[in-house]
């Protein structure tokens, strides 16, 4: 089970191709991860700057953004893999 307490940040990456070539890899060889995805276009709960300006303009192929973790132990493994 990966927690906040024993994982470790393996890559981020804004590719949707890339972040499946990782899932993929990852699966093959066993290793368990979370992919949390952040939407770069979403308003923030801080600050409404992006509801307001839209998305006119922005490369769309940033809008999402993938980061994977490991739990630390299989953190090599995983570097290695990818």
């Amino acid at each position: 089970m990966i927690t906040i307490f024993n994982r470790k940040e393996l890559v981020s990456t804004f590719s949707m191709k890339r972040q499946s070539e990782i899932r993929k890899e990852l699966q093959r060889i066993g290793i368990n991860y979370k992919c949390k995805v952040i939407n770069r276009n979403s308003a923030s709960p801080f600050s409404d700057s992006r509801v307001r300006t839209g998305s006119l303009g922005q490369n769309m192929d940033m809008a999402y953004e993938y980061i994977f973790y490991v739990c630390k132990q299989d953190y090599d493994t995983a570097k290695e893999a990818i």
